[in-house]
């Protein structure tokens, strides 16, 4: 069941240079976890903000659990992130630097059954850039194409 969780931020990698890719942990409630394990999680707006000394992931979709009472969570409600210290620290002062800024990238379960989250520091891309990722793009699938016929 671990393997079969694997969520990606597709619209990261076009809209940003990842340049170091960090895993964390995710504080969440009962039904939260209940809905990412059903794949009803959506990382398309996402992104990350430090509070204090603490980093909340924002604007992440976590659909309502269907079989949840009363108590069921919010669906875009802002996430702790779980990081060790050093990390935090690295982070916080990478931020700091002009045109930087964290996503996540994936979200999966990992062999313990716990969920986890990647997310990178990245840089945003001109617009130019993002045409060059889109010739590179067609460029391979083209190669790929010509080597199965």
């Amino acid at each position: 069941m671990a393997n079969q969780i694997n969520i990606k931020n597709k619209k990261a990698g076009f809209e940003f240079f990842l340049l170091e890719v960090f895993s964390a942990g995710i504080q969440l409630t009962g039904t939260e976890i209940k809905s990412i394990r059903d794949g009803k999680v959506n990382l398309t707006d996402a992104y990350c903000l430090f509070a204090g000394e603490e980093l909340f992931v924002k604007n992440m979709h976590i659909a309502e659990y269907t079989f949840g009472t009363h108590y069921n969570h919010e669906p875009k409600r802002d996430r702790k992130l779980l990081l060790t210290k050093r990390e935090l620290k690295k982070l916080l002062g990478k931020t700091k630097e002009k045109g930087l800024t964290i996503i996540p990238t994936r979200l999966y379960i990992n062999d313990k059954g716990l969920a986890k989250i990647d997310i990178a520091l990245a840089k945003g891309k001109k617009l130019y850039d993002k045409r060059e990722t889109l010739k590179t793009k067609d460029s391979k699938r083209e190669m790929d194409r010509s080597k199965t016929e």
